[in-house]
């Protein structure tokens, strides 16, 4: 559990209450159980973007709000110097780098995403949430499911996919590697 996994859950938790959600009916509109919820919003269960993506979603608040608890504020350019953007420290496989972190109203979510490589080797968790999505390979070779469906990715190599489909990236070669994964809401 860290610090930020914290703030995060209690942002939840609040955001849950202004809009008047119970803990039950946010847990089925957010299709987990009661137990999971309780975990998110005491910091004690890791975020997937696919969670603070839906959330943020029935919130009707920006994933912003939710990670950093600060608002975007511009609506022209969003300028992040190389290796920057806000920083998504998880206890998982993935760390995530908002690139459009302080624009408001945006139409897509774009992040570099590292992953590191699995400890023993197992498929990584799949995930869904509404929209589409671009997985844009940058550095290292991944693993990338589809449902059913597997492709291994090198740099330059790029997927776009329909996000309701259960999905999730893995390293390959026992390396971290990093793409740019840009999601599109509908």
């Amino acid at each position: 559990m860290t610090e930020q996994l914290i703030d995060i859950g209690t942002r939840l938790a609040g955001l849950r209450q202004i809009q008047g959600y119970s803990e039950a009916d946010f847990a089925r509109r957010m299709e987990i159980t009661d137990k999971d919820l309780a975990a998110y919003e005491k910091g004690e269960r890791d975020f997937s973007f696919s969670f603070l993506y839906k959330a943020a979603q029935v919130l009707g608040v920006d994933i912003m709000d939710l990670m950093s608890g600060d608002s975007p504020r511009l609506s022209t350019c969003c300028l992040v110097r190389a290796g920057g953007g806000y920083a998504v420290d998880r206890l998982a496989a993935y760390s995530y780098k908002h690139l459009a972190f302080t624009f408001r109203d945006k139409l897509s979510e774009p992040f570099m995403v590292t992953t590191a490589p699995s400890d023993n080797g197992a498929p990584p968790e799949l995930h869904t949430h509404q929209g589409q999505e671009l997985e844009y390979m940058v550095s290292g070779r991944t693993r990338f499911f589809l449902g059913d469906v597997t492709y291994d990715l090198e740099p330059g190599d790029s997927v776009y996919f329909n996000a309701s489909i259960p999905h999730a990236t893995m390293a390959l070669d026992g390396k971290p590697a990093t793409f740019l994964a840009v999601v599109i809401g509908q």
